[in-house]
């Protein structure tokens, strides 16, 4: 995509300050020289992201888990899948 189609995104940033023992925030830092970070804010926006992440599938696990039970998924069912998506429904 050329540079003059693609659309600016504006993110509010807001500031939080945290402290941490000296030993969480070396850690913090080895993470960030180690992998690739530009900042120990790049590195804590990952894992909340990471954290938001986890708590969603959480949540569709919890969801799947407490839904009526379904018919046994079978090679047909797949089948079935391909094809709607493909546009030929067969049922």
């Amino acid at each position: 995509m050329p540079i003059f189609a693609k659309v600016a995104m504006i993110v509010r940033m807001s500031t939080m300050n945290i402290s941490l023992p000296d030993h969480l925030k070396s850690f913090v830092d080895e993470q960030v020289a180690g992998r690739g970070y530009g900042t120990s804010s790049e590195y804590i926006r990952e894992l909340i992201r990471r954290d938001q992440d986890r708590l969603d599938l959480r949540r569709l696990l919890l969801d799947g888990a407490s839904s009526a039970q379904s018919e046994p998924v079978d090679a047909d069912y797949f089948a079935s899948l391909r094809d709607r998506v493909r546009g030929r429904h067969s049922k």
